[in-house]
């Protein structure tokens, strides 16, 4: 008999990394080993959790959903669980916003997203126009076009070859200005190179892809809205298209609905996943306006947007998200998020005081210390350490390298929260 497979987990080393904690089951923030332990999920399982695991309004939904239907393709099919979607949805986004496109994940609304913009200026007979520009500290996935617009880093390093070729312009990182300045006095310089860039090149550029206001596994970046509303009114400018990858950010993160709407921005084009189920199943949806659909409206065939996934629309996925939205609509997701976002401000500003945090960051829900450290970044020392500590204590933080964030489902309490920042200050005074 052969000998059983073995799970080959992701972003894990399996040398130097801990054996992995089977967990048996989970309810609202916690997690229930089988070891007996309990550990606060306190990242939301990859930021994909918002109103807590096992909420059985959910559940309920995918039950009944799988009772009628699981999956149905959606070339030249629809069901209903993915129209009522597309129907929810609308009373949340931007009503520029008119069109939508199903696929698996955050990674692959990416590139349905790049694909649409480079696809629109060709059916249009604008071949040429096919560049694209992404930010320093940009993370979009790990396909390879995801790959491709994000920034360099030990995530893309052994795929230099498969990565084609973007422009590079800085992004907003106050606390390491790339053009040396400070945001007190500042006005927002840090956008001048895009600007030169877009105007030289304008006819090159089908579209900027940002991820609005917070680059996550970047280092958890904070934005002023002052920036995504200049790198809006340049893409405005010069006729070149906004994507704002939302795949984080979306679903009350921000405090808001989406991110651009803390800014008063309207993309383009918009990447939605993680939250859009609540965090119960995979699904990926890519928004855009008349505009970009527009050049795919043709009697030419070859205008047709030749892209789908075997699980294009699933109905049990979409099931979810309705039933995540009806959340939204009917409990009081907003006043949780506002607690969340007044409790990480109060704990910040106590962190911000100790010797050995650099800076602290924060939109809404979720909260981030960069720690000084001289090998600054990813694969900083610092990140095995802090996560056992973390784990030992019940605590469930994936650090990035040297910054320590916080990005909890809703439903988490102050006294859980608090106890979560009791933690860290406890490991900021311990290790360091």
């Amino acid at each position: 008999m052969s000998s059983p497979l073995r799970i080959w987990h992701p972003f894990t080393n399996s040398v130097m990394d801990p054996a992995p904690i089977e967990i048996e089951r989970a309810e609202g923030v916690w997690l229930y080993a089988k070891d007996g332990r309990r550990i606060i999920d306190a990242v939301s399982s990859w930021w994909v959790n918002v109103h807590g695991h096992a909420n059985p309004r959910i559940a309920a939904a995918i039950a009944e959903q799988a009772r009628k239907m699981e999956h149905v393709i959606l070339a030249g099919f629809t069901h209903e669980p993915a129209e009522e979607l597309a129907s929810r949805l609308g009373k949340w986004v931007a009503p520029e916003l008119t069109h939508l496109f199903f696929s698996d994940d955050g990674s692959t609304a990416v590139e349905v997203a790049l694909k649409l913009a480079v696809q629109h200026f060709s059916n249009l007979g604008l071949g040429e126009k096919r560049e694209i520009v992404a930010l320093e500290h940009g993370y979009h996935g790990d396909t390879a076009g995801a790959m491709s617009v994000s920034d360099d880093s030990p995530f893309t390093e052994p795929f230099r070859a498969m990565r084609y070729k973007v422009h590079r312009v800085h992004s907003a990182y106050c606390y390491r200005c790339p053009v040396g300045l400070r945001r007190e006095s500042c006005h927002i310089e840090c956008v001048t190179q895009l600007e030169t860039l877009l105007a030289e090149r304008e006819d090159k550029i089908a579209a900027v892809i940002v991820e609005p206001l917070l680059q996550a596994a970047g280092g958890m970046v904070v934005h002023p809205v002052e920036f995504l509303q200049k790198v809006r009114a340049r893409c405005t400018a010069h006729d070149i298209f906004l994507i704002a990858d939302e795949v984080l950010t979306g679903f009350g993160r921000t405090g808001k609905m989406f991110a651009c709407d803390l800014a008063g921005v309207v993309p383009d084009l918009m990447c939605l996943s993680k939250g859009i189920t609540g965090g119960f199943l995979p699904l990926g949806v890519t928004l855009c306006n008349d505009r970009v659909e527009s050049a795919f409206r043709s009697e030419n065939r070859q205008h047709t947007f030749y892209h789908g996934h075997s699980y294009t629309g699933n109905a049990l996925a979409c099931a979810a998200a309705n039933a995540s939205l009806k959340i939204f609509d009917e409990e009081p997701v907003f006043d949780r998020i506002a607690t969340i976002a007044k409790l990480n401000s109060e704990r910040l500003s106590q962190l911000k005081e100790f010797s050995q945090v650099g800076d602290v960051r924060q939109i809404g829900t979720i909260g981030a210390i960069e720690l000084r450290a001289e090998d600054a970044g990813y694969l900083s020392a610092m990140r095995p350490k802090l996560y056992g500590f973390f784990l030992e204590r019940g605590v469930l933080l994936r650090p990035l390298g040297n910054v320590v964030y916080v990005l909890p489902p809703y439903v988490i309490s102050p006294d859980e929260l608090n106890h979560v920042y009791d933690v860290i200050v406890e490991a900021v005074q311990t290790l360091f």
